[in-house]
């Protein structure tokens, strides 16, 4: 997977908005629901062995019956037929409320797609609209949302209201408009933007730069920080010379054009990439 959202815990459990008819054909992204045992595989992509407590442990935040010592004393094939086995209730208790939830998804997206494609249009440089009405958003049990740039798709959480999964939906939309321009700007592969690419680490740090323009930020409820935020807070407390990373990258943004600020950006990452490394890592290992 290219890289992943990790969902706020406080954002998520916001009251739900009322239910609204379905989009039609104006929404690009079609939000569905893709199974239990597609949830399952999603979860296990970050019980691997080599995942950090950061990522691996949203799952028994949100799943407390899943039991951490026999998950991790099992091989991958044994930990996902023990999570097929743990979740199955789970899963009972969200699967009659999904179909609605893909439609109150889509509509909602509907309402503020005119919105959205505006705001991506103007800070990117490019008409949007067209770019990606493939752009898949599957729904599942997995707290933590993984997406897949080549292909399209990435997951969203069944708890989110669709106030919350909109934040999420922006959040994507603006990772995959990147690398599109970015790999027009670079002529680099698609495998070279997977974490724990530095590549990878500037397109989550961008976000809440781009996410200022009030035609996003005021229809996403991870927006501001003080709400969840809609970066990992690893990056939101980050220091490099004295100065919160984050502000660094808001001035460079707001300095230059898309493709500028894309050289200038990781141009400051790789001269403090050390130090960004260290961080996260500290961070991420708790």
């Amino acid at each position: 997977h290219a890289g992943c959202v990790r969902t706020s815990r406080r954002a998520i459990m916001e009251p739900k908005a009322a239910l609204r008819t379905e989009g039609g054909d104006d929404v690009n992204i079609a939000f569905k629901n893709p199974g239990f045992e597609y949830s399952v595989d999603s979860i296990l992509l970050f019980q691997t062995d080599d995942m950090t407590p950061y990522w691996s442990g949203a799952l028994t935040y949100f799943y407390p019956e899943v039991e951490v010592s026999e998950l991790r004393r099992r091989d991958m094939a044994g930990r996902r037929e023990y999570l097929l086995e743990a979740l199955r209730p789970a899963w009972r208790a969200a699967e009659g409320g999904l179909e609605a939830k893909v439609l109150a998804y889509g509509a909602h997206f509907a309402l503020h797609r005119p919105q959205v494609e505006a705001a991506l249009s103007e800070a990117f440089g490019t008409d949007t609209g067209a770019l990606f009405n493939d752009m898949t958003a599957n729904i599942t049990l997995n707290p933590v949302c993984p997406r897949f740039l080549v292909e399209r798709r990435f997951d969203l959480f069944c708890k989110n209201s669709e106030r919350g999964a909109l934040g999420m939906s922006l959040h994507e939309m603006i990772h995959y408009l990147w690398f599109h321009v970015w790999h027009a700007e670079f002529g680099d592969g698609y495998d070279e933007y997977e974490t724990p690419s530095l590549k990878w680490i500037l397109s989550e740090m961008v976000v809440e730069s781009i996410m200022r323009d009030e035609r996003l930020s005021s229809i996403n409820p991870y927006f501001p920080r003080e709400n969840g935020g809609c970066v990992y807070d690893y990056f939101q407390n980050m220091q490099l010379d004295g100065e919160p990373a984050l502000d660094a990258i808001d001035r460079m943004y707001r300095q230059c054009g898309m493709r500028e600020f894309m050289h200038r950006a990781y141009a400051y990452c790789l001269e403090h990439e050390g130090a960004i490394r260290a961080h996260i890592d500290k961070e991420e290992k708790g």
